[in-house]
């Protein structure tokens, strides 16, 4: 992974304007900024009628080359506000290679006061913007952005989404000659919708030849402003003499079933299944959310404090990748929460205990921009954290500590969802289109879609019995907060963790135990808990007066985690797994081979499990990651990402075990 400069570099004109400094080129036009975007985006692709035409629950996706300050964004967004039905959602995908600091485009974005509501909500969700995919959920989900940080012709292939109109930005091709190629136009036609939308501010003539070359029929119109010429166009199809993309492998691809009564069931209220159920919901789903116990995450997602800790690497794995894009994911999300009550921005410092870890973290911090995570020597170390350390360590300034609880009923309060709790699904069935979820004798709900989120209780389900997870049991203890303990100011993490207090109470932890089936709370864990607390700092038990604990009356709880084979979550459609042997049976032979044949999806049917003890983490976005499945939508998440998730991907192996194998 290359290391990507955390923010663009920006020289402020004397009329307050912003510049490029690596381009040497404007953001806008000199006073004549909103006008120029107007004109050039919002009309030439006829965003005003198109808004106003979009269909109950419809939705239009927006592709943009160069977010830049965000102010094309905001003038769609402004429209789609004013003209679009009040069910319909918009989808605006932008790519940006140096986006700015949040100082810089509140700056920026100061100039345009009309667009100012939309400018500070912008902003509120404007925190942990980093490299790969980040999703911001913006006027309670009805429009989402999805940024593409990084390099244009790194990012857009893939991205997986169908794009109905392209607003092609960015500095003028002569400053930024890269963001105008013949292979950035095929991305843009690869993702492209049928007949497309297309425009750009440039009238230069390769631009247009390229663009016609790529499968668009460009045409100039007179510009604005001191523009004597643009271009617009549309897209009419892929060229004959060129290669056509490969598709999707088929068990990776969208289900593509039709839903024409959006109601879903949704079987588990911890984080993945509350998850499941806030983004439906926002797209307009009834949903119906089953909880066995007596309220919402009572499991693993019910422990007082939770740590938003980043386990990456260096080298841009699919884990690596889906962690980045997931924490921001949730970051955002917990800045609608209670701070200090239901989490804290308090920090993460990961201590270099060993040689070992020293190494990796050295790596990190060269791979990524401190805005992420920085190493700090013992002395600043100490500093932060407010204890005596043995070792410094690798911060991380955007993470801390959540009260998973708190997340979860914030998620589970949209108006379409139902919450029925003493409700434990022991079968489900498939029933005149409708999937049913029964205890022993009773009914307990019914719709076209149902979402298995019960961890790895999922494999009490026929059509889920195969998925290989495995529970982890883990347990927390709670020790009260003392007057010396309270100079803690951040999370602090080794093998285990300690967070500052909450409601008087730090929360330390956790054991694994693999072949425990007992959740009673055991003395010896405390002590093992105990036991991490002092390789943490012993200065930090010496504050909460360890010595003097009876072991016997520790408090704490133990929950299972869930876990697959490659530590992967599993999120996405289910098929059925004696037909997917059978329509598939070649790639036993040649796992070379990518068979045509329909996906055996067991309709509607999707999973959400496997988290692990990343929940916080991955959770709240695979909620995003199964709304675009299950509606068609652009991806969250790189196609390679989204396919290192999906359940299909152990029946692709049991096949091709031994086999050579396709890249992925």
């Amino acid at each position: 992974m290359n290391r990507v400069p955390p923010h663009a570099q920006i020289d402020w004109d004397d009329q307050g304007l912003p510049r490029s400094r690596v381009f040497d080129d404007v953001y806008f036009s000199d006073g004549s900024g909103l006008e120029e975007t107007r004109y050039v985006f919002i009309e030439q692709n006829r965003l005003k009628e198109r808004f106003e035409a979009l269909p109950a629950n419809g939705r239009l996706v927006i592709g943009e080359t160069g977010f830049g300050t965000g102010l094309n964004f905001l003038c769609a967004w402004q429209l789609f506000e004013q003209h679009a039905p009040k069910d319909a959602r918009l989808h605006f995908v932008s790519v940006e290679k140096y986006p700015l600091s949040h100082a810089d485009l509140q700056r920026a974005l100061a100039l345009w006061p009309e667009l100012a509501p939309f400018a500070s909500a912008l902003l509120e969700q404007y925190v942990a913007i980093h490299p790969g995919f980040q999703r911001l959920l913006l006027d309670n989900g009805r429009v989402s952005l999805t940024l593409l940080v990084g390099d244009a012709l790194e990012q857009l292939p893939q991205l997986e989404a169908r794009v109905d109109a392209w607003f092609l930005d960015g500095f003028a091709p002569a400053k930024n000659p890269e963001m105008w190629t013949p292979e950035l136009f095929a991305e843009l036609a690869r993702l492209a919708a049928p007949s497309a939308t297309i425009s750009t501010f440039t009238s230069t003539g390769w631009v247009r030849r390229s663009l016609n070359a790529a499968g668009f029929k460009m045409k100039r119109t007179p510009g604005i402003g001191h523009k004597w010429e643009i271009l617009r166009g549309e897209f009419i199809g892929w060229p004959e003499e060129v290669p056509v993309p490969a598709p999707a492998r088929p068990w990776f691809a969208y289900p593509g079933q039709r839903v024409e009564v959006r109601r879903v069931l949704v079987i588990g209220g911890g984080l993945a299944g509350c998850a499941s159920a806030a983004s439906l919901a926002a797209r307009g789903w009834q949903v119906t959310l089953l909880e066995r116990h007596e309220a919402l995450a009572r499991e693993a997602s019910g422990n007082p404090q939770g740590v938003l800790y980043l386990k990456l690497s260096a080298h841009g794995t699919a884990l690596s990748q889906l962690i980045l894009s997931g924490f921001g994911h949730t970051r955002r999300l917990l800045e609608r929460l209670h701070r200090g009550l239901d989490w804290d921005g308090c920090g993460v410092l990961q201590l270099a205990f060993d040689e070992k870890e020293a190494a990796r973290q050295a790596q990190l911090a060269a791979a990524f921009s401190p805005d992420l995570l920085h190493v700090l020597e013992r002395p600043e170390a100490e500093a932060l954290a407010g204890i005596a350390l043995k070792q410094g360590g690798l911060f991380f300034p955007e993470g801390g500590w959540v009260h998973p609880p708190a997340l979860c009923a914030w998620q589970a309060r949209h108006p379409n969802i139902d919450v029925r709790p003493h409700s434990e699904a022991l079968e489900l069935r498939r029933v005149d289109g409708q999937w049913q979820a029964w205890d022993a004798s009773t009914l307990l709900g019914s719709a076209p879609v149902a979402i298995l989120a019960t961890a790895a209780e999922v494999k009490r389900f026929a059509a889920t019995a195969q998925l290989p997870l495995k529970r982890i049991r883990g347990q927390i203890t709670r020790l009260a907060q003392t007057a010396d303990s309270s100079a803690l100011h951040t999370v602090v993490c080794a093998e285990g963790y300690v967070a500052p207090a909450r409601l008087g109470e730090h929360t330390l932890g956790a054991s694994f135990a693999f072949n425990s089936e007992d959740l009673l709370p055991t003395t010896t864990e405390h002590l093992g808990n105990l036991e991490l607390l002092q390789e943490i700092s012993p200065d930090l038990a010496e504050r909460l007066q360890v010595a003097t604990q009876d072991p016997e009356r520790l408090q704490g709880r133990a929950a299972y985690r869930c876990t697959s084979p490659d530590y992967l979550p599993i999120i996405g459609p289910l098929a059925d797994a004696a037909a997917f042997a059978q329509t598939y049976a070649v790639l036993a032979k040649d796992a070379r081979q990518i068979p045509q044949q329909a996906c055996p999806w067991l309709e509607g049917l999707y999973v959400n499990s496997g988290h692990g003890s990343r929940g916080l983490i991955t959770a709240p976005l695979s909620g995003e990651l199964l709304a675009a499945w299950l509606d068609n939508e652009p991806l969250p998440l790189p196609r390679a990402v989204a396919e290192a998730c999906h359940p299909s991907r152990f029946a692709w192996r049991e096949l091709t075990r031994g086999k050579s194998r396709p890249g992925s």
